[in-house]
């Protein structure tokens, strides 16, 4: 999950990666399957000038560490200002080749139904850098530092959670925003815990229903900035072994949202096509 605070008290510093940790080669059970979420606003600040909020999210995760990895995103949300009502949407396609280190994406996003931004692009890990090409809005291409793709981050947290990491920092590249930067995430796991019976998920997670799941909070950092500074956003989930995530909360500042896992599906086995 990523269509995710902690103050360090000091200047933000990438954590180097432990010796000898490959995404490329680590384990790729991440299972393909399709989560619906409701959305419902938590909190917000008379500064962002929401008095509701409602929406649905649908994340639908596909593929295999051999033939890559594909998602399909959309979220819909409609919001009260008090003075209107808004209605936005936004909606992403990526695909994502982990060995070959390539990554594809397509971002847009509507207001009232009126096309706001349209980001289309390619990324490849070569050299040290992350060599970008946009092809929409606008053609250029450009580097920046290296990164990790969503699904080789994700594969990167289960492994620290396996080990037992609580705390590291790690940069990505998601192709959100315009396509051209990186963001700084501190990411914190809790260690695993056991649904309790009264979870209001549980019978929406179906098979994971009484499965240890690690609580994970992601705090993404604007990388041009320098100095003691606040995340941009903040993330915190539930999240299975296997790549599945619920009980959202995402934080943008001026206001929170909360995510409940709604319905589960799993659509095949993970490495089924690499056999």
């Amino acid at each position: 999950m990523y269509p995710l605070r902690l103050a360090l008290g000091a200047t933000l510093a990438l954590l180097v990666i432990p010796a000898g940790y490959d995404a490329h080669a680590a384990p790729t059970g991440l299972v393909p399957h399709r989560a619906v979420y409701d959305i419902v606003l938590k909190e917000a600040s008379d500064r962002s000038g929401i008095e509701s909020m409602r929406g649905r999210m649908v994340y639908e995760f596909n593929g295999s560490s051999c033939k890559g990895f594909s998602t399909e995103f959309r979220f819909v949300t409609r919001i009260d200002m008090g003075d209107g009502v808004r209605v936005t949407d936004q909606r992403s396609s990526t695909f994502e080749d982990l060995a070959q280190g390539r990554f594809r994406f397509d971002n847009k996003s509507f207001t009232d139904d009126q096309l706001d931004k349209d980001v289309t692009g390619d990324a490849a890990d070569t050299g040290g850098k992350v060599k970008i090409e946009l092809t929409g809005p606008d053609k250029r291409g450009l580097e920046v530092a290296a990164s990790r793709f969503p699904a080789e981050h994700m594969l990167e947290v289960i492994a620290r959670a396996h080990r037992g990491e609580r705390i590291f920092e790690s940069r990505i590249f998601d192709g959100s925003e315009d396509g051209d930067q990186t963001f700084l995430t501190t990411t914190i796991v809790g260690r695993p815990q056991k649904p309790s019976k009264t979870d209001p998920e549980v019978e929406a997670a179906a098979e994971l229903a009484t499965a240890d799941y690690w609580p994970v909070s992601i705090a993404y950092f604007n990388d041009q900035s320098t100095g003691d500074q606040e995340p941009i956003y903040n993330q915190s989930f539930k999240l299975y072994e296997n790549g599945v995530t619920r009980d959202l909360t995402l934080d943008y500042g001026d206001f929170v949202l909360a995510g409940k896992l709604t319905k589960l599906e799993v659509l095949g086995n993970p490495e089924a096509d690499c056999r």
